[in-house]
């Protein structure tokens, strides 16, 4: 089996990583980088020349972003179900859903976050449009099923549940009974519960 590192910080976006990995259940290295330190050495520089948390290393193949590093994932160990299969009517969903939390719903939160204007003039030319059309798209999808692919839990349920918790948690959205339901019903699964676990024990 290939050794699988995950680089993280247990203040960073690395906490939905340590969930995925959580879920699929394989053995997995942990490198813990510190902000104004490791992070921003020449080593880790080569896996990440950003300096920035998380990423991935699987055998010799290096992953970063997200949403990018739960899609190969739960393409990896397919046996967990955390992906639609390739010829699966919901697997264009699952796609959607997966990177509009990375896209749209993440520049949404960050505008609000830091009252940025965003209205009728400017909405054009950034990737979110209008705050609010966002939001309320998510809403409409979330109250068709009890997850956002449909009524399986998958890899794209991680990434927007974490992105929509950590918005509430930080008062940067509007704690909608559907978004405080699906929050909930994703982060009371046992690989939840385990990678907070686990997380908060580091920052101890």
């Amino acid at each position: 089996m290939k050794t699988l590192t995950l680089y993280t910080n247990p203040q960073s976006r690395g906490r939905i990583v340590r969930w995925i990995l959580e879920e699929i259940g394989v053995p997995y290295e942990l490198e813990v980088m510190e902000y104004g330190g490791s992070i921003k050495s020449p080593e880790y520089l080569a896996i990440n020349p950003m300096g920035k948390v998380p990423a991935i290393k699987h055998g010799k193949q290096i992953v970063t972003e997200v949403a990018a590093i739960c899609a190969y994932l739960a393409d990896q160990f397919p046996d967990e179900n955390l992906a639609p299969a390739r010829h699966d009517a919901q697997r264009g969903d699952y796609y959607r859903w997966l990177f509009f939390a990375a896209g749209p719903l993440e520049m949404a939160l960050t505008a609000k976050s830091n009252k940025w204007n965003v209205d009728g003039e400017n909405a054009m030319s950034i990737g979110c449009g209008l705050i609010e059309d966002t939001i309320n798209t998510l809403e409409g999808a979330l109250k068709k099923s009890p997850y956002i692919c449909g009524e399986n839990f998958t890899a794209a349920d991680i990434v927007m549940s974490s992105n929509l918790g950590w918005a509430i948690m930080m008062n940067n959205l509007e704690p909608r009974p559907v978004f405080t339901d699906y929050v909930n019903r994703c982060e009371s699964r046992p690989a939840a519960k385990r990678a907070n676990e686990l997380d908060d024990a580091l920052m101890k």
